[in-house]
């Protein structure tokens, strides 16, 4: 009796049963919802399905999961679910037609909160906050606006196929200096002559950086948000990142400083050569025509147009990469695009903007190099149910994130027959008559090659979903077009002799491109290298108007 009566008086035992009743209650409400969610791999209680995670190319995991579990099913990572969309019609039906319950973000402690201060629009929730940002970005981004660009991205692909004619070696890297180029003269009315400028480094330490801090299991801070709330002198893990994050901000507002600085030095010189029509121009005017339609400080104004750079600079070179993968490993493709090429253009200039609405196969390779090798090969950052909702009986609860898994939705062989072969066929039409310089017997294949009818007027997924689709997808797809068209047009791309190839071989992270690829980029003859010096000359007078951005940072601004 007397022992029983101690029991109450022992505070450990007492902690401890509190500890085990609230376990047990945690654990009895996720199974519960587990049962209730779309099925998927069985999770460990509290850790989820992280040890079933695989390290390296988690996507193709995930697409084998699908065969398992379905096109829709749910891993666990730690307590929170995230629903995985493996089919295109879903995630049309999920993150499109329900796209107001389904265009939030989930929470990011440790990248959103604590280094980007919830400025950047990458990790903003859906709301007035984000909306203000998306229509400032989309006033830039109008197909007025691209028109306005298309000088500037064939001025810089006539640079690239010039530079590749005593540079195919350094392919890549001229790759990633043609689309950072591009994507920061957009943002910002200056080009990149290197993709080692001091600029470039720096906003790709920002980028690098920012990925480092979204690993699953990274940051203890996930999983137990109040710790953000602690003293930096006891965190010092959270005082390094708000550090970084000070930095990043800084930098962005001083590349804006230096577009109003170019903008007021235009107006005391009304006689000189006209300001490049720059995004971040063009948002200012706006900007300051209502500035009461726009509420944002200069820090989170500055991020809109870094956010540009983030999206388009990396994954348009990696998509260019990928094409050279697809070209090497089917070499049919590349001949296909040269008749094309010679009947539309000839050999006297270069393809233009102008023609690629006469140049159904390049439009074809385009897009099927987009399925084929999606960059943001798990969908791009994910989204979020704001609410509670149900699809095919599952309960899928406010908060779950929403994965569309690009890779397997464009693996996907209903939609797409024999999805591991590159094959531009699958997206164009079948009557030869259409297009005449092309053979017959080729075209007649194509075929065999559609499946059902994709819920996207695109035919791919590749830029995501609903009112998160990436606002810069016209834009990177007029640099997909116009590059490939150059490049095919100027150069035979070929595999190394006796190189074996493969195609699966990637690199690991949010966004990836072939590893170790080597491959011979030869003139294709005379008559085009002088044609890629004469329109050289033309592109280097355009291109003198945008003065390399790196110096202008260099002496700084007030």
């Amino acid at each position: 009796m007397d022992y029983i009566h101690s029991l109450p008086l022992n505070p450990a035992l007492g902690l401890s049963c509190c500890v085990v009743f609230i376990l047990l209650a945690i654990v009895v409400h996720d199974v519960y919802l587990w049962r209730r969610l779309p099925p998927g791999p069985s999770p460990i209680p509290l850790i989820g399905n992280k040890f079933q995670i695989p390290s390296k190319h988690p996507w193709i995991k995930f697409e084998e999961w699908s065969k398992i579990y379905g096109p829709i099913y749910t891993i666990w990572l730690g307590r929170r679910p995230t629903v995985v969309i493996s089919d295109p019609s879903i995630a049309s039906e999920l993150l499109e037609k329900r796209s107001a319950k389904y265009s939030t973000r989930p929470r990011f402690v440790t990248m959103g909160e604590i280094y980007w201060d919830m400025a950047s629009i990458l990790v903003q929730p859906y709301g007035k906050e984000w909306l203000i940002r998306r229509r400032l970005l989309h006033s830039a981004l109008t197909p007025r606006a691209l028109d306005n660009y298309k000088p500037l991205q064939e001025a810089e692909s006539s640079r690239l196929c010039y530079q590749l004619l005593e540079g195919a070696h350094e392919w890549e890297a001229l790759f990633d200096r043609l689309a950072s180029s591009i994507v920061f003269a957009v943002s910002y009315g200056h080009r990149v002559d290197s993709a080692q400028s001091p600029v470039i480094k720096q906003r790709l330490e920002f980028m690098q950086y920012a990925s480092s801090l979204n690993v699953p299991g990274a940051y203890l801070v996930e999983s137990i948000p109040m710790l953000k709330h602690l003293p930096d002198c006891i965190a010092p893990w959270k005082a390094e990142i708000k550090r970084r994050g000070r930095l990043e901000a800084e930098a962005n507002m001083t590349l804006v400083r230096v577009v109003r600085q170019d903008m007021e030095s235009a107006k005391e010189s009304p006689g000189a050569e006209p300001l490049f029509n720059s995004l971040t121009k063009q948002m200012l005017e706006t900007r300051d025509s209502n500035p009461e339609a726009f509420p944002l400080t200069e820090r989170d104004f500055s991020y809109i147009p870094a956010s540009l750079f983030g999206a388009g600079s990396d994954t348009t070179s990696s998509t260019l990469c990928s094409a050279m993968l697809a070209i090497v490993t089917n070499p049919r493709t590349m001949e296909v695009a040269q008749l094309e090429l010679d009947s539309v253009v000839g050999r006297d200039r270069l393809p233009t903007f102008d023609d690629i609405p006469n140049l159904p196969y390049l439009r074809a390779f385009s897009k099927e190099v987009l399925r084929w090798r999606p960059v943001a090969v798990l969908g791009g950052t994910p989204h979020a149910c704001s609410e509670d909702d149900y699809y095919r009986g599952y309960y899928i609860p406010q908060g779950t994130v929403m994965l569309g898994n690009s890779w397997a939705i464009n693996m996907n062989p209903k939609y797409y027959p024999k999805p591991d072969q590159f094959s531009p066929l699958r997206f164009l039409a079948t009557d030869p008559d259409l297009l005449p310089y092309l053979p017959k017997e080729y075209i007649a294949s194509s075929e065999q090659e559609k499946g059902s009818v994709h819920p996207s007027k695109l035919g791919h997924s590749s830029f995501g979903w609903g009112r998160r689709i990436c606002p810069g997808a016209d834009l990177a797809t007029n640099t997909l077009l116009i590059t490939l068209s150059r490049l095919l047009w100027c150069f035979h791309i070929r595999p190394i002799p006796g190189k074996t190839y493969d195609t699966l071989d990637y690199t690991n992270g949010f966004n990836i491109r072939p590893r170790n690829l080597h491959l011979s980029l030869q003139v294709r003859s005379d008559q085009h290298r002088q044609v890629i010096e004469r329109e050289y000359e033309v592109a280097t007078k355009f291109l003198e108007r945008l003065s390399p951005f790196d110096e202008r940072m260099l002496r700084g601004t007030s």
